[in-house]
């Protein structure tokens, strides 16, 4: 018998550390390669990292809630033989599951916090990511009995019962009936004042997003300009091409694509605010990598369309698609997460008409695209008619750039998106 460490893997790059949120096992447990032994939060995905040899679990090395460094011990592992090179080394990584909002670029805190107690007998167990699985394919976790450790409900528990509903016939009188009828008693507030007001404690990706969020406030001077875009041509294209693009893609054409698309060659144009502010130095970036907000019901993210300026206007909605449904079915990966250079906000899908985003930390500028709105207007052609428009609002870093430059890029992108036609090639 060979005792073997198990390491916190590298989740993402330039990721250098992570929080060990949950073990999903104790000292004793007989487990098999690559079963899951703890959930790892960082940079907005909470990953489980599974074994990288069977065998019995002799100690666990940190506590839930500490900040572990990559390569840094987690835990020992009893294996029968002689250990191999291989099982020395960190364990391969697991896809990675979103859980709530959280800016592109995300740090965590040195301070270790105190250990979460375990749940209450008969109270149910589950993690963000279980969670997220559940909600993408309404699947009610009171329902299920958990086969983890305190009946914990783990991702085959999910998976299990999105195989069974799947196969289950539609009509209700043949529905099974659950396994858990009992719903469990809610946990208690942390604390309750005399006007009934509650103190709840903040999740470890709340606070990091509260601290991200402080950053760019305080290390960023932000200053915000609007400008009003007549989109009726835009309108038009959109309207030409949104049944053919349906049938052939199976979802259909947003307003969205032709604004990312539009950004991206305006970006290309004004490379200042492809930048960042890094040690009172300019970094420009070659990559026009653009984040997009994709909303769930409780929760917002912002993955990142990699060469957006390579792509298309059809290539870009693919690849909203794709990382939008990552999204809704909790397979949304670090990666799909990392890299952002630029941030653009799709604010007017909830009627907003003039927004000032806070900038993702540490990029130059954040774009929201808010609603588009029909107005009685004069044309071009000293015509009064009805026209579509729109309000762009972008937030800048004032250290690396001024009204001129931010002028200048919103004067371009309002050309080209206010120069599109009908015949304009979205493919």
């Amino acid at each position: 018998m060979k005792t073997i460490e198990l390491k916190m893997p590298q989740l993402g790059e330039s990721v250098t550390e992570g929080v060990l949120t949950s073990w999903l096992v104790k000292a004793g447990d007989e487990i098999a390669q690559y079963d899951p032994v703890a959930e790892v939060e960082n940079d907005k995905v909470v990953t489980e990292i599974p074994a990288s040899e069977g065998g019995t679990v002799k100690e666990l090395l940190v506590q839930e809630n500490e900040t572990v460094p990559v390569d840094a011990p987690i835990m020992t592992l009893t294996v029968a033989g002689e250990a191999t090179e291989a099982a020395a080394k960190p364990a391969p990584q697991a896809p990675e599951k979103v859980t709530e909002e959280t800016p592109a670029t995300v740090t965590q805190s040195n301070e270790p916090e105190k250990p979460k107690p375990e749940p209450a007998a008969g109270q149910p167990r589950f993690s963000p990511a279980v969670l997220s699985l559940a909600q993408a394919h309404d699947i009610d976790l009171n329902h299920l009995t958990g086969t983890g450790k305190h009946q914990r409900i783990t991702r085959k528990d999910v998976q299990r019962a999105i195989e069974q509903k799947a196969a289950a016939p539609t009509t209700e009188a043949s529905k099974p009936a659950p396994t858990k009828p009992a719903k469990p008693a809610a946990p208690k507030p942390a604390a309750k004042s005399a006007d009934d007001s509650q103190a709840v404690p903040a999740s470890n990706i709340r606070k990091t997003i509260a601290r991200n969020m402080l950053q760019s406030v305080h290390e960023i001077p932000q200053a915000w300009t609007m400008i009003e875009v007549d989109v009726t041509n835009l309108a038009a294209l959109r309207n030409q091409n949104k049944a053919a693009f349906k049938a052939d893609a199976g979802f259909s054409l947003s307003y969205f694509p032709f604004f990312v698309k539009a950004v991206a060659q305006s970006l290309k144009r004004h490379q200042r605010l492809n930048s960042s502010w890094q040690d009172n130095q300019i970094i420009h970036h070659d990559d026009i990598n653009l984040g997009i907000a994709v909303a769930t019901d409780d929760a917002l993210y912002v993955p990142v369309i990699k060469h957006a300026d390579r792509l298309s206007i059809a290539g870009i909605a693919h690849e909203i698609n794709r990382l939008a449904t990552s999204v809704r079915e909790g397979k949304l990966t670090a990666a799909d997460m990392s890299g952002g250079t630029f941030t653009v906000n799709n604010t007017g899908s909830f009627g907003s008409v003039a927004s000032m985003g806070i900038i993702n930390y540490p990029q130059a500028a954040i774009l929201q695209v808010e609603t588009i709105r029909r107005e009685v207007a004069v044309t071009k052609d000293n015509q009064i008619g009805i026209r579509q428009k729109v309000n762009l609002c972008l937030t800048l870093d004032h250290r690396l750039l001024d009204g001129l430059a931010a002028g200048h890029f919103l004067n371009d992108l309002k050309q080209i998106l206010e120069n599109y036609q009908v015949d304009t090639e979205i493919y």
